[in-house]
């Protein structure tokens, strides 16, 4: 009987050896296509070739040309997020209204494929003295402006990243110094040091401006007061990989015009991440354009795990 009791016990310690190293062999490295899109809201002076009806086909054939595995939108009205997930059942959805929490106003929506990730948690603060608080707006903007996040799971490495997604004031510099510091506080509250992170949007700020330059890590002064630079400092994948490229505007007010500087709409990924690609996407003439700001988007790999407080979970079986 002895004999036979140390048998078994070998072989349980034989099994959990085999199931310790069948876990840390798992690689849960991370490679994603990731897009920011301003699709332009649906305005009814927006005529022709530019009205929405006129020009959903285009947004969709520039969404299934880059292919994105998540995707921020901005500006989508109720009616233009239900045209999205209609006509895109291959992605899920995350978003609400920024004027009441709910349908009314913009939405700074995220999309993800859903048969690639699972959603893990979601939810939306508004870029005021008073986030929690649906429609508020403080800092001079006139416009409400809000920020909407998910938390995806990738179901076959287990390994979960963030996604956050915004539209900053377009008219005060104040409102986006402080979007950007209270954009790092709820990030640092939510997001582990070594977690995936990913900060899509349209910040109307060009890579100098200051509320920008902070999200990247650089020691600056907002609203009025020394900043010390967010330890997080956050990669542009753009302008890592094309940092002397001169054309980069994104904002075009259907012009199609490419030329000068005015890049406002961004990717940002944690500093783990590596850039493999990015690019504005463009179409070839003005009235083929899918809205008035050109879709930024990038290919970013993050490595295996190494983090010891988390490490790779296998997938489900």
């Amino acid at each position: 009987m002895r004999i036979l009791g140390w048998l078994v016990m070998m072989l349980l310690v034989g099994c959990r050896e085999q199931s310790t190293q069948e876990v840390s062999a798992v690689d849960d490295s991370l490679e994603l296509q990731v897009c920011s899109f301003n699709i332009r809201y649906e305005a009814n002076g927006d005529l022709a070739w530019r009205a929405w009806p006129n020009r959903i086909d285009r947004v969709l054939a520039t969404i299934r040309d880059i292919d994105p595995d998540v995707m921020g939108v901005q500006e989508a009205l109720r009616g233009q997020a239900a045209d999205l997930r209609a006509s895109l059942p291959d992605y899920d959805f995350a978003g609400v209204g920024r004027d009441d929490g709910r349908s009314g106003g913009e939405y700074a929506g995220i999309f993800w494929k859903k048969a690639r990730f699972d959603l893990g948690d979601t939810g939306t603060f508004w870029l005021s003295d008073r986030p929690d608080d649906p429609g508020s707006r403080s800092w001079g903007n006139e416009v409400v402006r809000c920020a909407t996040w998910v938390t995806l799971v990738d179901r076959s490495s287990g390994r979960s990243f963030h996604v956050y997604n915004t539209h900053w004031d377009h008219r005060h510099q104040g409102s986006r110094e402080r979007s950007a510091v209270l954009l790092a506080e709820r990030i640092d509250a939510r997001v582990g040091p070594t977690e995936p992170l990913i900060l899509l949007g349209d910040f109307n700020a060009t890579e100098e401006n200051p509320a920008f330059a902070y999200l990247r890590g650089d020691a600056v002064t907002l609203a009025g007061s020394p900043r010390t630079a967010w330890s997080r400092k956050l990669r542009d994948p753009f302008d890592e990989l094309f940092p002397d490229q001169r054309d980069r505007r994104t904002v075009h007010g259907w012009s199609g015009e490419e030329a000068g500087w005015v890049k406002i709409d961004h990717i940002l990924v944690s500093a783990e991440a590596e850039p493999l690609d990015a690019g504005i996407w463009r179409a070839e003439t003005r009235k083929k354009q899918p809205s008035d700001h050109f879709p930024v988007w990038a290919k970013v790999s993050w490595p295996a795990s190494t983090d010891a407080e988390n490490p790779p979970m296998l997938p489900a079986r």
